[in-house]
């Protein structure tokens, strides 16, 4: 009845079955787990130097805008030809001629074998990864003899990153100790750091190293950065929204003084009422262990506290908590002290918020039946922060919603689909899509913001099949519609 093999990257055995109500579907889920070169350079030894006999913090932000200086150090575009040709030829960038192009020239719509597909309004790529992206395809073409490594995913993307490795992209493991293994980095390499940024640590070590570093990080994620160390400068604890062992909050933490990650509104209310009412301080660093910063003690340092956030959280949840700790200390310390004890900086991304609104939207009219969808469809990286929550958007509105990385987890003659809730489980969903093409279908299609357009195209062009076997696939032709345009910082 189901299929024992799970296709694509391995996970673990079935653990529960689940199915979505109503649907006949059947569901198989599995546990997933400007100063010259030489005085830049100076300034970096000395934000790096100790005093005798005593360990000082590195200075991230002296450290930050000299590397700028260095001479080895770059995070700005050329635009060069030959580098976005490739990205077109690989189909990890924007759809010019595709399927995903000609729905823009349709409204966002498409008519298919009974099947009506509604592409919300924000969707995939946004402008920090397509600067990403660009600029490391455009260090393979600047640097064609050179060993290029990367030290984490350029983006959550596999067949992006499945892409820099062929084109000879090392990427760089992480040890047993969670340090990077910088051991195959030689003087003269280049290194690229990701859209998610890099720990200073990290950038510290790989300019001592006398690589040229590649810079691809979002400037919203830089954002981020200033915030934390602006409040790190005042004296302020900063409470980051975020997963600890995300890549943007790791390095967004190697720029804070003190700090503390809170994954939810729930974790953050727990820590409120610590805040109010005290409790067992060794109780607190056992439930928020790997998630505060050395030596952090939870009744001296949450006195004065900032607001940050990992730019892929739920927006309306950042706000519920940036709130929550603002009433907090209003309550401890009265209006007068409020503006000393509590700062916050608006650092949500404008891409995520737009994303979520757009399926928001295309997921608003569910109480009238000609434009409820049957279904939603998102397309993105199984790791991919930003997706997880378009998923849990659909799942929290009660509508079947199947999150797909790749074309490889559709199986259209067994008409199945491996596909992952918001929170961790992997699918498997058989007859997910009616075959008879006499039945409507209406499905909502979103893709997270690491998510090149090809990818979409290549999962909607199997549910055509699965519907009509003599489906031959979308005939690509000039289109009319530019890039999709985006916030820039």
């Amino acid at each position: 009845m189901f299929a024992t093999s799970i296709q694509s990257r391995p996970c673990l055995a079935p653990t529960r079955r689940a199915g979505h109500p109503g649907t006949g579907r059947s569901t198989h889920l599995v546990a997933v787990r400007a100063a010259s070169a030489q005085d830049a350079a100076r300034v970096l030894e000395l934000a790096a130097s100790k005093p005798e006999g005593e360990a000082k913090k590195l200075d991230a932000r002296a450290f930050r805008r000299s590397l700028s200086k260095s001479g080895t150090y770059t995070k700005r575009l050329t635009n060069e030809e030959a580098p976005l040709q490739s990205m077109d030829a690989h189909g990890v960038g924007y759809s010019r001629t595709g399927l995903v192009a000609q729905m823009r020239e349709t409204g966002n719509t498409w008519q298919q074998a009974g099947i009506t597909v509604i592409l919300a309004e924000a969707y995939g790529f946004c402008w920090g990864v397509e600067r990403a992206v660009q600029m490391a395809y455009e260090a393979r073409h600047r640097y064609p003899d050179a060993e290029l490594h990367i030290t984490n995913e350029i983006i959550h993307n596999p067949s992006v990153n499945d892409r820099l490795r062929e084109m000879g992209v090392h990427f760089i493991a992480t040890r047993d100790d969670g340090l990077k293994d910088f051991s195959r980095v030689a003087a003269g390499d280049v290194v690229i750091l990701p859209a998610f940024g890099a720990a200073v640590g990290e950038m510290k070590d790989l300019h001592e190293r006398g690589v040229q570093i590649v810079d691809t990080t979002c400037p919203w994620v830089s954002k981020v950065w200033n915030a934390v160390d602006n409040q790190a400068r005042k004296g302020h604890t900063s409470i980051i929204h975020g997963k600890w062992a995300h890549e943007e909050t790791v390095a967004t933490a190697s720029f804070a003084g003190t700090y503390l990650i809170v994954k939810d509104l729930a974790e953050a209310e727990w820590v409120c009422d610590f805040m109010v009412n005290g409790g067992d301080s060794a109780f607190f660093l056992e439930k928020f262990k790997h998630a505060y910063s050395e030596g952090f003690d939870p009744v001296r340092d949450l006195q004065c506290i900032g607001m940050a956030n990992q730019t892929t959280m739920l927006k309306g949840e950042t706000q519920a908590i940036g709130k929550l700790l603002e009433r907090t200390q209003l309550q401890r310390f009265g209006p007068g002290e409020l503006s000393r004890r509590f700062m916050i900086m608006d650092t949500i991304c404008d891409a995520t918020q737009e994303r979520q609104d757009a399926v928001f939207k295309i997921t608003g009219a569910q109480e009238r039946p000609e434009e409820a969808l049957d279904m939603l469809l998102v397309v993105g990286g199984f790791n991919s922060s930003n997706t997880s929550h378009l998923q849990e958007i659909g799942e929290m509105k009660g509508i079947p919603s199947f999150w797909v990385d790749c074309a490889d987890r559709v199986d259209v003659s067994a008409n199945s689909v491996l596909h992952k809730l918001a929170h961790g489980e992997l699918v498997e969903t058989r007859d997910w899509i009616p075959r008879d093409a006499s039945t409507p279908l209406r499905i909502g299609v979103t893709s997270g913001a690491s998510t090149p357009d090809r990818a979409v195209e290549d999962v909607l062009d199997r549910i055509f099949r699965i519907r009509d076997p003599n489906f031959k696939g979308i005939q690509p032709r000039a289109t009319k519609v530019g890039k999709p345009q985006h916030a820039e910082i």
